[in-house]
């Protein structure tokens, strides 16, 4: 099931027909309202996830993906995701049958939407509400996504989370406080255990050591501010770091871009 917001109206779909349907590729789409929150739920198919307008985050037992603008998630089936919207959204959603085979179908990931690509996602996604039928054009569509999805690199929007209690505790605060001074070694004590073992027990947890765990999720939790139009410099402060130009520089170095560069790229979306 997923939702779709209409005049405040918030409506459930069905989409048995899509995920049992014998096309390749099928599609709906719809717009949520800020703040709004679609429970855990999951799909028999690979599921591309499409904020073409807004900012929206995407939640899984094994981490959680910020998606910008120009940005998709890409889900396996059967992994069990929530989203929540931090602004107007309005969102794309393909459903690709489980036997296809690419480069993509081993990880979940965010990627980078290609102008050829969005027009292939809102093309295969316009009939929201009956199944479309099979069609030469829908065939090529199907076939020509599926070839351009292959060109996309993962992104680095994801944030693993831990699945042992005590490093999730760690990162609960972390990101509740993205500003929280503690170090490791701060943390090690906290927990009574040897630095060394901190970092052995955190990396072995998340997939990354403890410094470029916190740095990437002070950063991913700042786009929500900065596409709110807060000034950099309060983001850079309330995100744990000294400057504004600190913030810019490990921005830049993670993102690729500046951080005026990434809202206003978000903008011309």
């Amino acid at each position: 099931m997923a939702m779709t917001v209409d005049g405040g109206i918030a409506t459930f779909l069905d989409l048995k027909h899509h995920e049992q349907s014998s096309l390749l590729v099928t599609g709906v789409h719809g717009h949520y309202p800020a703040q709004t929150h679609v429970p855990a739920h999951q799909h028999d198919c690979y599921h591309l996830l499409y904020a073409a307008e807004g900012l929206m985050r995407v939640e899984a037992d094994s981490g959680e993906w910020l998606l910008p603008p120009t940005t998709a998630v890409w889900l396996r089936p059967q992994t069990d995701h929530a989203f929540f919207t931090y602004s107007q959204v309005r969102a794309h959603g393909l459903f690709i049958k489980a036997e296809i085979s690419n480069h993509l179908a081993d990880q979940d990931a965010v990627l980078h939407v290609s102008p050829l690509l969005r027009e292939l996602i809102i093309a295969l996604s316009q009939d929201s509400f009956t199944p479309p039928t099979l069609s030469r054009r829908h065939q090529l569509l199907s076939e020509l996504l599926l070839e351009e999805l292959q060109q996309q690199q993962p992104l680095p929007c994801y944030l693993p989370w831990p699945a042992d209690p005590t490093m999730a505790q760690v990162c609960d605060a972390l990101t509740a406080n993205l500003s929280h001074s503690f170090t490791a070694n701060d943390w090690a004590d906290r927990l009574a255990m040897s630095s060394k073992s901190f970092h052995r027990h955190f990396e072995r947890s998340t997939g990354m050591t403890f410094g470029r765990w916190r740095q990437q999720c002070r950063l991913l939790h700042s786009l929500p501010m900065l596409l709110d139009d807060a000034p950099i410099v309060s983001v850079a402060l309330t995100c744990g770091y000294e400057s504004h130009s600190a913030y810019s520089v490990a921005f830049k170095k993670h993102f690729g871009v500046s951080p005026s560069s990434f809202v206003a790229a978000t903008r011309q979306a």
